[in-house]
């Protein structure tokens, strides 16, 4: 495998930090390829604005108010327009040589306030550009768009690894935190599985702040068995787009779980 590890904590010594170290670790000893994109060591910017996108004619130490002065940013036209061009700021041009290369994305982050810290949400943000990650049109169907489970990153597996002070059972399916799979849905789902990816069942370390020696060795085992395991390990069963399971309005039809709604009715029966 070629592996790009996204990493997003602000300690390297961090238990997120060790474990991410044993998974690498891991992977580079079966032989395995590693790169890695640790977010806050980059110094990462999770701002989209204008010099994002610098239009072309001026060339990279151009901006874009002095390129086009008169004009309105508009981020999806704006990027695609870049990306075709090849005009895309360098750490964003950067990320994507980093995917093109890899063939599976490992996504490791500790859960804050039910979400992704907000440089990894950047990340996606910036990185995930139109004409790249979504908006991405069928060649074979005109008019239609390639995503949930179709388009430019379809040929990649993608591993969530998340870290979190709550206890198990506080983040399952009566918990008090909701249950993990739908907590995690916006970036399984909205964004993995979004732009084409399959998405694999996440990796959860739960009461990160006071696991013994004894529960880290435990969870750092069972990281380096699942990071391994990447090629071969089922993946959640999303229902794709243009598979046939929804209607022109994209919603689940009649006959696919009658009467249920939610979450779970997005995954095949």
């Amino acid at each position: 495998m070629n592996v790009l590890w996204l990493f997003a904590h602000p300690e390297p010594r961090s238990l997120g930090g060790s474990l991410r170290d044993r998974g690498i670790k891991a992977l580079t000893g079966a032989g395995h390829s590693c790169r890695e994109s640790d977010l806050y060591a980059m110094n990462w910017k999770p701002t989209v604005d204008r010099e994002d996108f610098v239009p072309g004619p001026g060339g990279p130490e151009t901006s874009y108010d002095e390129c086009r002065p008169e004009e309105r940013l508009i981020v999806g036209t704006d990027a695609r327009r870049a990306y075709r061009d090849g005009t895309l700021s360098p750490d964003i041009r950067a990320e994507h040589e980093k995917l093109a290369w890899a063939d599976t994305l490992v996504v490791q982050f500790p859960l804050w306030w039910y979400g992704m810290p907000a440089i990894l949400k950047g990340w996606f943000d910036r990185v995930f550009v139109k004409g790249f990650a979504y908006g991405v049109r069928d060649p074979d169907h005109p008019g239609r768009t390639l995503r949930y489970g179709e388009g430019l990153l379809a040929d990649k597996r993608a591993l969530t690894v998340m870290t979190s002070g709550s206890p198990g059972p506080a983040l399952g399916p009566r918990g008090v935190n909701g249950q993990l799979d739908q907590v995690l849905f916006p970036l399984l789902h909205g964004t993995l599985w979004y732009t084409g990816m399959t998405v694999l069942p996440p990796v959860a370390v739960y009461g990160a702040d006071r696991l013994s020696d004894r529960q880290f060795a435990d969870a750092a085992d069972e990281l380096c068995e699942r990071v391994l395991a990447i090629p071969h390990t089922p993946p959640i069963a999303y229902r794709t787009q243009n598979g046939g399971d929804y209607d022109a309005e994209l919603v689940l039809r009649p006959d696919h779980r009658p009467g249920e709604t939610g979450i779970g009715v997005h995954i095949t029966d």
